[in-house]
């Protein structure tokens, strides 16, 4: 049974950091393309970014690129998002997902496995 667990959220105050971790099993994590996606109240889930399965190669979306950071650990099964300079617009539930493929996906659909996602807010 796959599993993707999110861990890190929080409430903190614009201007500061966070790091998501994402923690999977019952996969063979190095086969497997990640990415990160948040879905704030009354919009839709949007891409913030992914990483290939080596880690070699990333990619953001504009509002994130500068300030977050994707990476992974092959050895630990895990994925982690660093977020820097954290801004209001910010606030979402975060959530990790895996693509059985060498490199991440902009779309939602063409993720295999989903993770429960964790609470990120950012207060002004």
């Amino acid at each position: 049974q796959v599993q993707l667990v999110e861990s890190g959220g929080g409430l903190v105050q614009a201007g500061a950091a966070l790091r998501l971790s994402c923690a999977a099993s019952g996969l063979t994590f190095n086969m497997y393309a990640m990415g990160w996606f948040r879905q704030a109240p009354g919009k839709e889930r949007e891409f913030v970014g992914g990483i290939s399965y080596s880690g070699v190669s990333t990619l953001y979306a504009d509002s994130v690129k500068g300030r977050f950071t994707i990476y992974r650990d092959n050895a630990k099964n895990s994925v982690y998002l660093q977020m820097n300079s954290l801004k209001p617009e910010d606030t979402a539930v975060y959530t990790c997902a895996a693509r059985y493929s060498s490199n991440y996906a902009e779309v939602a659909r063409m993720y295999d496995y989903w993770g429960q996602g964790t609470q990120v807010t950012v207060s002004s």
